[in-house]
């Protein structure tokens, strides 16, 4: 190698090493969305805002208000589980369907603020708290062939084969489109619920991709992006708006949970929890399951308000009427590595 060669190697030597060291700390904060997927589809594209990641984002400035309202020394609960409870599953569960599923015609106690029907309902759709519930009475349909969601509040079962609910919403998993703004579903702040639940095969895979659906008791009359709706007389700046995200600190040692929790914390510490109804401090929402162990779900007994911290999403925000998320691809890191090793292999 003359000498002139071996300046110019050395040189572009120096500036990919340097190039992949300066690189490397960017792969870590990178903003990369994920991919949440269920009976083949994906639950909204990839850069949706469920499914971004939140855990760089700037704390809101009204976040200790926020936890202080809603309760600084209160527990976590997973409002899930395996079993019974008032003799109805524990969690909310979902339905998967095909296209051929016949429809049936709903009304709506809410009808201008719900999609008209007719719904692909079966006689045996799986209702939130059982068939003798009287609570909220969820029924989430998947159409795993058009990749369509179907989600109705306070649903009923009617003699002659119809439906009735008090709300209803339909959402086409491909998109990115939100409810009418003012608009209400089949949960208060106008949100799809599936897409926030916490499943068992998620959860025991160790890797859950999107944010998380929580519940507190008190709420603002206003809603943040991706919310549409509200359902409170509250003005107060102390109560937190509907759609407004959380987030786990990132310093709260996750060490000493079992595995499945730390896979739901980890989740809560990069996707966050998005605030999507009125209901009990700290509730998060699931799908009921035989496989959890409802032992271990209580570790998240352990986990307080305090620990968390309210998050500015307003950055990710592409078009309000949108749940697109600005994202930042991955910068390239061990990439840069092959191409270190082309040099040197065409060097010497």
């Amino acid at each position: 190698m003359n000498l002139q060669r071996q300046r110019l190697y050395h040189q572009r030597l120096i500036f990919l090493i340097a190039l992949s060291v300066l690189s490397t700390p960017f792969l870590e904060i990178a903003n990369v969305a994920a991919d949440s997927t269920i009976a083949g589809c994906s639950i909204f594209p990839a850069n949706n805002i469920w499914n971004t990641p939140v855990d760089t984002l700037p704390v809101d400035p009204n976040s200790t208000a926020y936890i202080n309202t809603i309760g600084a020394g209160t527990n976590f609960h997973a409002d899930f589980g395996s079993g019974l409870w008032n003799g109805g599953p524990i969690g909310i569960p979902f339905t998967i369907i095909s296209s051929s599923q016949a429809k049936v015609a709903v009304a709506f106690d809410y009808a201008s603020e719900s999609d008209p029907g007719p719904y692909p309902i079966p006689p045996n759709a799986l209702i939130e708290g059982g068939p003798g519930s009287n609570g909220d009475r969820h029924v989430l349909l998947l159409d795993k062939d058009q990749c369509r969601l179907y989600e109705l509040y306070h649903a009923w079962p009617e003699t002659n084969g119809s439906w009735s609910a008090g709300s209803g919403a339909i959402f086409n998993l491909g998109s990115h489109n939100l409810r009418p703004a003012g608009w209400t579903s089949a949960d208060a702040a106008g949100l799809p619920i599936l897409p926030g639940l916490v499943r068992y095969d998620e959860a025991a895979a160790g890797a859950i991709e999107h944010a998380i659906r929580f519940t507190v008791p008190d709420t603002r009359n206003s809603y943040l992006w991706p919310a549409r709706h509200y359902a409170s007389d509250l003005t107060g700046s102390q109560y937190p708006p509907m759609g407004q995200r959380f987030r786990l600190k990132a310093n709260f040692d996750i060490s000493t949970f079992s595995p499945i929790v730390q896979t739901i914390l980890k989740a809560m510490k990069k996707y966050g929890i998005i605030l999507a109804d009125n209901g009990s401090a700290w509730y998060i929402g699931g799908v009921p399951d035989e496989r959890w162990n409802n032992d271990i779900l209580h570790e998240l007994d352990r986990v307080y308000g305090s620990n968390f911290e309210a998050v500015n999403v307003s950055t990710l925000m592409i078009n309000p009427n949108s749940g697109e998320a600005k994202v930042s691809p991955a910068l390239p890191g061990k990439g840069y590595q092959p191409a270190l090793f082309l040099l040197l292999r065409q060097e010497h």
